[in-house]
């Protein structure tokens, strides 16, 4: 068959451990077979980004913005046992978190459902979407550990004037200290796309932050939502029957578990990302869940929600074939290159992209599925390891 051919390059960055080797296998078997895929590739496996001293990060953000879209394979956010494993020259940073720190934006996660693998909630009837703001917090923050004796203060400077404010007295033990922000910009960009996605899919929006504590920090997020819904879009929920919706983060917490599902749930940045790792798992599975982020700027990054899979990779060292789930990675394949196809004028291409979702679903409830699904599914079940399982998406393709 003729491959679709692409105009623009994807901005294609690659990952670490087990959907590294998984990274590899997906664009062997179920992209480059049917596409001339054109891409501009960046390595953030985390020796070359201790090489580059992380530059290699900072690179192919920038290369997002030149070309719009990038894919993203899942990378280690090192800790001090990391950095003695790989003996790195620091304790780099969260890549994701200086992506995004460079794009901005709002990551949209939702989880892929089949009909033959069940929720642990049985009451989530239909899919959570996810919102989580992609700038600022303990993302972007400083951070120390100080000693006995010390005093943390806040301090604001402007035109030369200073304000100081106790944060806190340490003189009878040390301890840790972090400084963190955010900017009203920002969450103002988080608020549109929220109301603008929850009018585009016709869904309640529910957003939570703990504005009691936090009567600054927190507060901040509450008002702006509210003032950019009162003033920009709450005729239009009203119209189409929907509802925006806020309370206290613990209280959705309580409010989601109980519910039928169906709402797009806005986090601020931590918050979504511990939540969304929740909402992914009680669907079935953290590797079951698409991820976007949106930029304000009108660029995207298409990832997999999940980590390196590292007990996998060691397993796959040894030796051993391992039934690692794909799907997440697949389909951050798939958003990006529907993406590229609709702002490239491509229809198929973005084709090409439903249909090998298409055939990722309906092999999975054919019941021919990887070892986190077997446990759950319905029916009869053929577990397979990943290159089988792939092997199995490419031949209904």
């Amino acid at each position: 068959m003729t491959k679709i051919q692409m105009k623009t390059p994807v901005v294609e960055i690659d990952g670490d451990e087990m959907t590294r080797i998984l990274w590899a296998q997906i664009k062997e078997k179920l992209i480059e077979p049917f596409v001339e895929l054109k891409s501009e590739y960046y390595d953030l496996g985390l020796v070359n980004r201790d090489k580059t001293n992380d530059q290699v990060t900072i690179d192919c953000a920038n290369a997002i913005k030149k070309y719009g879209v990038g894919v993203k394979c899942a990378t280690i956010t090192p800790n001090a046992q990391r950095v003695e494993e790989y003996s790195l020259k620091e304790m780099w940073k969260s890549p994701n978190g200086t992506i995004r720190a460079i794009l901005g934006g709002t990551v949209f996660r939702e989880p892929i459902l089949a009909k033959n693998i069940k929720s642990y909630v049985p009451g989530w009837t239909s899919p959570i979407v996810m919102a989580r703001h992609a700038y600022g917090d303990i993302y972007n923050c400083e951070e120390k550990e100080v000693e006995k004796g010390t005093v943390a203060e806040l301090v604001y400077t402007k035109d030369g004037k200073e304000t100081r404010q106790l944060i806190h007295d340490f003189s009878e033990a040390g301890g840790v200290v972090r400084g963190m922000h955010n900017d009203t910009s920002s969450i103002d960009h988080f608020a549109h796309a929220c109301f603008m996605y929850a009018l585009e899919h016709k869904m309640d929006l529910w957003f939570g932050s703990k504005d009691t504590i936090s009567k600054i920090y927190h507060h901040k997020f509450k008002d702006v939502f509210q003032e950019i819904y009162d003033k920009h879009y709450k005729m239009k929920f009203e119209a189409l029957g929907i509802e925006y919706f806020y309370t206290l983060i613990d209280d959705i917490v309580a409010r989601i578990i109980k519910s039928n599902g169906g709402m797009l749930w806005a986090c601020m940045n931590y918050d979504g990302d511990v939540m969304s790792d929740l909402v992914a798992t009680a669907f079935g599975s953290l590797a079951m869940m698409s991820s976007v982020l949106v930029s304000p700027d009108g660029y995207y990054e298409y990832e997999a929600a999940h980590g390196t899979v590292t007990r996998h990779y060691y397993r796959h060292l040894e030796g051993y074939e391992t039934s690692t789930n794909p799907v997440a990675t697949i389909y951050a394949w798939t958003g990006a290159l529907k993406k590229r196809g609709e702002l490239d004028d491509i229809p198929e291409l973005c084709e090409f992209a439903k249909k090998l979702e298409c055939a990722t679903v309906e092999t999975i409830e054919s019941g021919i599925m990887t070892g986190d699904l077997a446990s759950l599914a319905t029916g009869e079940v053929t577990k397979v390891n990943s290159k089988e399982f792939m092997d199995a998406i490419a031949s209904r393709i």
